[in-house]
């Protein structure tokens, strides 16, 4: 047994204590002992504690109010309640009010407790294990669409991991169509207020006569038709994030009380005389350069040195071109299983229109198109008539793509060859690592090995 595996125990009669200690420290344990709820908090202050066996009965106070507060503090932590007057009430008051592991009468047997602490530990290490595949779930989700190994998108990737769980204001830049929405919900899903709100403001679609009401909130009267009184999204945002899609369209008398907000952190409503403190983490996006919009008079100086202490910078996806054959994989499998079509892949005419397409509408627009594809598909396979009509009358093979893909770039060879060489190229970009490749191509790990037996691919780097 380790002895990073610590045991604190509060009983004031010493002989049990000392008792439970022997034995404890026997299986190689390391025990803290308590005879009080006061010295029981400093001890486990000093000293993370793995379980706590507590004495109902203390002579400072009672044993289940210190088992809730020992949970308060450390949710994980399992606490073994030990009492010497059999009260079913008491018994199932510490199991389900107060959250203990087990309730155990004295007098009990050393070994009795011993099988317990060990029971308490492996049902600890199962609540960490969850609680671990649940946040390590989150940010699989959070990051699920951003799919891309191009290194303006591994960029923006690692910033996101790095200032995800702070509280800095991030401002996100990206024409429109790039996924600026998919990383404000990264920044949320990631942050320490996962478990908030996520408030989302569209300025450019609220009208300009209602943005301040809907931001701020009113009171009843304030103004014609201000009936009830009305909560404003700043403060629907309380403890957790606010996402402020195109700022830039935000009137400019709106944005400087909007400063007033991030400065002193409280909020007043229309017509109110109440300061209401608001605490929120403030994400904002654009799909203009700010600089300009500074310039031109749309979006003041002092607020745009407010929202960007963090910039990310969205690439479009011309800038990102390595990424399509990805996408596409990732989209056909993505939608032939949502609206479940019986279509297996591309065939290669509309595979290399696919690639050799501009994309001015960005991922937003790939997306649509496949999806519009397969919905259209009559046969197994998608063709250039499945194809919206901006690629139907586009470049044929040979061809220049307006502004697209140069002929040379767009990978050559039959479609089973393209969908080889963009696996192998996954798994090089993650050093063979199966579940990260498989993430990059927007694919289930299964999948992943499903394609690679077909492609004749090994499971270990050669």
């Amino acid at each position: 047994m380790s002895v990073r595996n610590t045991i604190l125990v509060v009983d004031d009669e010493a002989s049990i204590a000392d008792g439970l200690r022997l034995t404890l420290e026997a299986e190689g344990y390391s025990v803290r002992i308590a005879g009080s709820v006061r010295t029981a908090l400093a001890a486990v202050s000093q000293a993370d504690a793995q379980v706590a066996i507590v004495d109902l009965m203390l002579p400072d106070g009672d044993g289940l109010v210190l088992t809730k507060e020992l949970k308060s503090r450390d949710p994980a932590l399992e606490v073994i309640v030990i009492t010497a007057y059999g009260s079913v009430r008491k018994a199932m008051e510490a199991t389900k009010g107060a959250g203990a592991f087990y309730v155990v009468e004295k007098p009990f047997e050393p070994e009795e407790v011993l099988g317990l602490v060990k029971n308490a530990l492996e049902h600890r290490k199962l609540l960490v294990e969850n609680t671990e595949l649940r946040r390590r779930l989150l940010e699989q989700t959070a990051d699920s669409e951003i799919l891309g190994s191009a290194p303006g998108i591994q960029r923006v990737l690692e910033t996101i991991a790095s200032v995800a769980d702070t509280d800095a204001n991030v401002l996100i830049i990206g024409e429109s169509g790039t996924g600026k929405e998919l990383i404000a919900n990264a920044l949320h899903e990631r942050s320490a207020r996962r478990e908030g709100p996520f408030v989302k403001i569209n300025c450019a679609a609220l009208p300009k006569d209602l943005i301040e009401s809907e931001l701020f909130g009113h009171t009843k009267g304030s103004f014609t038709g201000a009936t009830t009184e009305k909560v404003g999204l700043l403060e629907e945002a309380h403890k957790g994030s606010l996402l402020l899609d195109e700022i830039t369209e935000m009137p400019v008398d709106l944005q400087a009380k909007l400063l007033r907000v991030l400065e002193e952190r409280v909020v007043r409503r229309l017509g109110g005389a109440k300061s209401i403190p608001v605490d929120f983490r403030l994400v904002s996006s654009t799909n203009r350069s700010p600089e300009q919009a500074v310039k031109e008079g749309g979006l003041r100086q002092d607020l745009y040195f407010r929202i960007n202490t963090v910039t990310i910078a969205v690439p479009p996806l011309r800038e990102r071109r390595e990424d399509l054959a990805m996408l596409v994989h990732s989209f056909l499998d993505r939608y032939k299983a949502k609206h479940q079509r019986a279509v297996d892949g591309i065939e290669p005419e509309a595979y290399r229109r696919l690639l050799a397409y501009a994309w001015p509408g960005n991922v937003r627009e790939l997306q649509h198109a496949l999806e519009r594809a397969v919905l259209v598909a009559h046969g197994r396979e998608l063709t250039v008539g499945d194809l919206p009509e901006s690629l139907q009358h586009g470049p044929a093979s040979g061809e220049s793509g307006g502004g697209g893909i140069a002929p040379s770039e767009v990978p050559s060879g039959s479609l089973e060859e393209i969908e080889r060489a963009s696996i192998l190229k996954a798994l090089d970009s993650t050093r063979w690592n199966k579940q990260a490749a498989a993430a990059l191509l927007g694919l289930r790990r299964p999948t992943l090995y499903s394609k690679m037996r077909k492609h004749n691919i090994p499971q270990r780097r050669p």
